[in-house]
């Protein structure tokens, strides 16, 4: 087969990363949520806990440093994509907006697919699915438009492929969360537990990897899934991924990176001075309406045109988005920074010179105005 390629260009520069292949949607048809084995002309696929494409014999991907995508010599992991154009322009933007949150945080580059053999292909599925880990070659993503096409949907089936069991199916599950068997009937297979290492990290019921209260349910308004000991610990979300889901890719990749997820955050050791040679990255994300930041307190060695320690603020996910505040040190609190989008990322760099206090930042929901 020969594929037409073409780079999408969007106004915000997501979807520049990634090429729009021809190919025709020619697997769709042979996936369901329910079908135990796929028999495939090389291969017999398993599909596990609904929407995730085993093929026989695999071993857990957290377990599994074979099906892990190669890490470059600049210590980056990159991953070609190619998107579908049967998803809408608008679609196509949702998931390159998806992607791009997962490369800003982590070591992990979702990067324009041009002749790699071994390649991330996202198509429009009849329903939602991964492969389990890298497994060589054009592999698909089944994104269907009404049920994953949120951030956190998007993010959770490229987290299986980049090798990620669901939440609630590791080893030590039974410690945060009680599965109401009484509540499923058909569905039971896709609640079981892996013989995970879960990467010595804590349980995270805010992961985008964890399944909703109410998922599979046979009983219409009773749950699946109970935390303990609290029940009233939210489950399911998909707005993005959680600091946890960052800190895993990064461990699972054995990346070193600063980056969170922020509410309220300072610099490093703050009040006390922080480190030389830092680099981190905080992104601000809401579902809707403007971001109002403020820094509290601000205290950076002062250089000619701030280019030994600083802070800078982009409206948007990545350092390529637009520039609300370019690198900016000395002393004083700031005036709020007005972000006219949802989302808003805080970078801070120093040398390996002089350092100083440092600086306390949060935000605010502001309303749009017509």
């Amino acid at each position: 087969l020969l594929y037409t390629l073409f780079s999408i260009f969007h106004t915000f520069f997501f979807l520049k990363m990634f090429t729009i292949s021809m190919e025709n949607n020619s697997q769709n048809s042979d996936v369901a949520l329910n079908v135990h084995f796929l028999h495939l002309p090389d291969s017999e696929i398993a599909v596990y806990e609904g929407d995730i494409l085993l093929r026989r014999g695999q071993r857990s991907a957290i377990n599994c440093e074979s099906c892990l995508w190669p890490k470059s010599l600049d210590g980056l992991v990159k991953v070609p994509v190619n998107i579908s154009s049967d998803f809408s322009l608008a679609e196509r933007s949702w998931i390159a907006d998806a992607l791009q949150e997962v490369s800003t945080l982590t070591c992990v580059k979702f990067v324009n697919r041009t002749t790699e053999a071994d390649y991330v292909y996202v198509e429009r599925g009849q329903s939602c699915w991964s492969y389990f880990g890298k497994i060589g070659g054009r592999q698909a993503v089944g994104l269907v438009k009404n049920g994953c096409m949120d951030k956190g949907a998007i993010q959770h089936e490229m987290n299986h492929a980049l090798g990620f069991i669901h939440e609630q199916a590791r080893s030590d599950r039974d410690k945060f969360v009680k599965i109401m068997w009484e509540h499923i009937t058909a569905e039971q297979g896709n609640f079981g537990k892996v013989n995970s290492k879960n990467l010595g990290l804590p349980y995270d019921y805010s992961s985008v990897m964890h399944y909703g209260a109410y998922d599979f349910s046979s009983t219409p308004g009773k749950p699946t899934i109970v935390p303990v000991p609290n029940p009233l610990v939210p489950i399911g979300q998909r707005e993005g991924l959680s600091n946890l889901d960052v800190a895993k890719i990064n461990k699972l990749y054995k990346c070193s990176k600063c980056s969170k997820i922020a509410s309220s955050f300072s610099s490093v050791n703050y009040p006390s001075p922080y480190p030389n040679n830092s680099n981190c990255l905080w992104l601000i994300r809401i579902r809707r309406n403007k971001i109002f930041l403020q820094f509290e307190a601000f205290d950076l060695q002062t250089s000619s045109d701030c280019s030994s320690d600083y802070v800078k603020v982009y409206s948007g996910n990545s350092k390529s988005s637009p520039v609300l505040l370019d690198k900016y040190c000395g002393q004083g609190p700031l005036p709020s920074i007005v972000a006219s989008g949802s989302t808003v990322l805080v970078e801070f760099a120093s040398d390996e010179t002089v350092t100083a206090t440092g600086f306390r930042a949060s935000y605010n929901r502001g309303m749009n105005t017509p």
